[in-house]
């Protein structure tokens, strides 16, 4: 495991409301880019999706990603992270969204959609590289 310079620890705040650029890729070889809410418990990354989207079936067959979190005041400034998926789990899947829903918009109130189920992945940072 590798840890975060302590120069860009604000970008993995709640306070701070950075976004996380996922990087996957699929299985034709070909780039997937999502922009993601995203928090961190000081160890993981923790992302939030519903089973069935284009990232939920990436990374269960390719659980190695790489994101880029921003800083919302500039852009030039960023933290680049490599990783593996460590851990999967629908429990607690739509309170987790809940919980980022109320880091990014301040609220708890994530729109439920009928039939949709939402599963929280764990990423175990591998390196750091930071720009700014």
């Amino acid at each position: 495991m590798s840890h975060a310079p302590e120069k860009f620890a604000d970008l993995l705040t709640r306070e701070k409301k950075a976004f996380a650029f996922l990087a996957l890729a699929k299985q034709d070889g070909t780039p997937q880019v999502t922009p993601i809410w995203f928090d961190y418990d000081g160890k993981h990354f923790i992302i939030n999706t519903a089973r069935g989207r284009v990232k939920d079936k990436i990374l269960r067959k390719h659980p190695t990603v790489a994101m880029l979190i921003t800083d919302p005041g500039n852009p030039y400034r960023y933290l680049q992270v490599r990783g593996k998926v460590i851990d999967q789990t629908e429990v607690g899947g739509y309170d987790m969204i809940c919980s980022l829903n109320e880091k990014y918009h301040g609220n708890r109130n994530y729109p439920k959609h009928e039939g949709e189920v939402r599963v929280t992945y764990k990423i175990l940072p591998e390196r750091f590289a930071s720009m700014g």
